[in-house]
């Protein structure tokens, strides 16, 4: 399916050394952040405390933030949990505040009029300790880990090790970039958040996967071009499916990020963040990668062998 097609290759690989400068400059700002301001990590990642409750009716959960800010409880994550009428409230750790004691203090912030609407019953209570939340974020980066070999081995098998190093180092450019994000402007890193960086890689793979194997198949039906006249045709070529398919999750995403409220919101913009640089570094960081590595023609293309006559 395609909505338009572009005749004339547009000559990318012509500012591939532009594009990657930039992308460069960008990739080292985010580290530099990273490594200067760290991430603000949610509940789940420091410890603290866990509390559910419920509510005869819908929960107001923008008044039930603002009580609980007001009352000096910062950062307080609140979401609704199963139902509109239960509410679940992750409170970080409070220097100087036994853990003991945060539950009573919020079902009391809770119990004060506005907050709700009726005063809450109390379900549960929790307390996530640092060394869960420590074991958690190790947890996460095994998985992201994990995910990023498995990547690479895919790619060595699906196409050569010039395509999976290409495009690991491009996604790994998007997930940093992300996390830059996240550290510049200090938005709350939570398990949400993890997962859409998770799940921005196997997003961003795809679309290499896409122009890769356009290349591959450029490569086989057609003699006489360069690698880069290759390369301009392939992304040209897969243009249309390109704003197909991004524009279609990003119009969901951006229904999350407007609609979803504070639940959802660090969740819908780490994939739109994704979804952005997903596409630019597929096409303007992997692609130049893969050529200055020196992929050729000869390497999908294997030589005709002569068969020698038979001697009577």
């Amino acid at each position: 399916m395609e909505f338009f097609r572009i005749r004339k290759d547009i000559p990318f690989m012509r500012h591939a050394l532009v594009f990657n400068i930039i992308s460069l400059i960008t990739f080292l700002l985010a580290v530099f952040f990273l490594a200067t301001r760290g991430l603000h990590f949610s509940v789940e990642f420091t410890g603290g405390t866990l509390i559910e409750v419920g509510y005869a009716q819908a929960a107001d959960l923008t008044q039930i933030r603002k009580q609980l800010e007001g009352d000096g409880f910062t950062d307080t994550q609140v979401q609704n949990f199963g139902s509109s009428r239960d509410v679940l409230i992750r409170v970080p750790l409070v220097k100087g505040t036994e853990s003991s004691k945060v539950g009573d203090q919020v079902m009391a912030s809770l119990a004060k009029a506005g907050a709700g609407g009726t005063a809450p019953a109390l379900k549960r209570v929790e307390f996530v300790g640092p060394q869960v939340g420590k074991e958690l974020a190790e947890d996460g980066a095994l998985a992201l880990l994990l995910v990023v070999a498995g990547i690479m081995l895919y790619l060595a098998f699906r196409f050569e090790w010039r395509f999976a190093l290409s495009a690991i180092i491009a996604n790994m450019h998007d997930v940093v970039i992300i996390l830059g994000f996240f550290s510049f402007f200090q938005w709350e890193f939570s398990l949400p958040v993890l997962a859409a960086v998770l799940a921005v890689l196997g997003y961003s793979v795809n679309e290499s996967v896409v122009v890769f194997d356009r290349v591959r198949e450029t490569f086989k039906k057609k003699r006489g071009m360069t690698t880069p006249e290759v390369l301009d045709h392939a992304i040209t070529s897969t243009i249309s499916r390109t704003i197909i398919t991004h524009g279609s999750t990003q119009m969901m995403v951006t229904s999350m990020l407007i609609f979803g409220g504070p639940a959802l919101h660090y969740f819908a913009l780490a994939l739109t963040i994704g979804i952005c640089f997903g596409i630019y570094s597929s096409v303007l960081v992997a692609s130049p990668l893969v050529m200055w590595l020196g992929v050729s023609r000869a390497q999908f293309v294997q030589p005709k062998v002569e068969k020698q006559e038979a001697v009577v």
